[in-house]
């Protein structure tokens, strides 16, 4: 594997991991700064947002820079946006740090896929975009359990310096070994971008991604405060169960692409939707009792990102067939429809712990993927009527 490659691999990982260790920390975070859980939340839903206008437009307006240029500043600015968090004074400058780390998120996997697939000979392009893609997996693996671990016993802020030690790893790492002088495309603009939306079919398949993820991070975005308020877990067995939902998403991923090679990206996601609905549903009764809330998480990993392949190969069958120009577009578009839903999914799942308390989460975030899995066959159906077959081009899907 190039040493270029396994930098990219450092940066995912240390991104991946500032984006979902938060959910661990938010118990602590509040108790802290003083600010309820909902605010605390919010830090999800601002740094969702971060990437999901960050990575379109800043793609666009960055797009004539050489690659490596563009790469060490992304991953300066996200070493700054985590050591403003460790130094944030208050709420508000942990904010502003978030949704800075957000900014770098999206347009580092832009152009991390491009720089990616420049290391390699075309017929190893998709494996070293999922090597790249993989940093995010052993994230959910590793460093999110460990950086709970971190920031339960030395704080939170001890995690946000930790990550930004990888930030500063992952930049020298890129300045040593990334080449210069990389070939690049030219630039997807904001009207190429927005061309894209106005595609009926494409926006049905974004809303399928929103929905489903937004649904499920209702009720992910406060599973530390549940674990130990209403299951009854010690902070620190919190970590440990954040281990358990990691490796379980890994196999989740796995299991997610190989049913969508069987069966079609469709028929597979409908199935899933409908286990993520039926795991969430399950979730809220199983809160109270400690070994069947363990079970169910465990089960919610191998579902809650089991979609994420047919989800990338099903938008760029569509894009082949409804705007085949703007193959990457879609894609990167897709990504941002994810990060809306995260956004979206822990705003509202803040306005649930605050009405009704946290228990409800989950039987509410069902009802929401179910809404997911009606657009899914929403879209089987129009399928149907037109059964031209879509070209399937080559994609690889490790992660968001």
């Amino acid at each position: 594997m190039p040493l270029a490659l396994l930098a990219l691999t450092i940066g995912a990982f240390a991104i991946g991991t500032t984006e979902f260790v938060i959910v661990g920390l938010i118990p602590t975070i509040a108790a802290d700064l003083g600010v309820t859980l909902p605010s605390a939340g919010l830090l999800v839903s601002l740094y969702a947002l971060g990437v999901a206008v960050g990575a379109p437009l800043l793609t666009a307006l960055t797009g004539r820079l050489p690659r490596k240029t563009l790469l060490l500043a992304l991953m300066l600015l996200f070493t700054a946006g985590n050591l403003l968090a460790w130094l944030a004074p208050g709420y508000a400058a942990l904010v502003v740090a978030r949704v800075l780390t957000g900014l770098a998120h999206g347009v580092f996997f832009s152009i991390g896929s491009t720089i990616a697939t420049s290391l390699v000979p075309r017929e190893r392009a998709a494996s070293a975009i999922a090597i790249m893609f993989s940093g995010l997996t052993v994230a959910l693996v590793t460093g999110v359990p460990l950086g709970t671990f971190l920031g339960q016993h030395f704080g939170w802020r001890a995690t946000f310096l930790a990550v930004s030690a990888l930030g500063l790893v992952s930049f020298i790492a890129s300045l040593a070994f990334v080449p210069r002088g990389l070939a690049q495309s030219a630039p997807a603009s904001l009207l190429a971008q927005a061309q894209v939306l106005r595609r009926p079919r494409l926006l049905l398949v974004y809303a399928m991604t929103a929905v489903g993820y937004g649904g499920s991070f209702i009720a992910f975005t406060f599973l530390a405060p549940l674990l130990t308020e209403v299951t009854g877990f010690s902070a620190g067995a919190v970590s440990l169960v954040l281990l358990v939902y990691g490796v379980s998403v890994a196999v989740g991923n796995i299991w997610g692409g190989r049913l969508a090679d069987r069966l079609g990206a469709l028929a597979a996601l409908q199935r899933i939707f409908l286990g993520l609905a039926a795991v969430l549903a399950l979730y809220s009764l199983a809160a109270p009792h400690a070994p069947l809330a363990l079970l169910v998480v465990l089960l919610w990993g191998a579902v809650a990102f089991g979609n994420v392949p047919g989800l990338q190969v099903y938008v760029v069958q569509q894009v082949a067939r409804q705007a085949p120009q703007a193959v990457d577009v879609a894609s990167g578009l897709n990504i941002a429809a994810f990060n809306l839903g995260i956004a979206g999914g822990a705003w509202a799942g803040g306005l649930i712990v605050q009405r009704l308390g946290l228990v409800h989460t989950g039987w509410i975030g069902a009802i929401v993927v179910l809404g997911a899995f009606a657009l899914t066959r929403w879209s089987a159906q129009l399928d149907r009527r037109d059964p031209q077959p879509a070209p399937v081009l080559p994609v690889a899907v490790a992660g968001h």
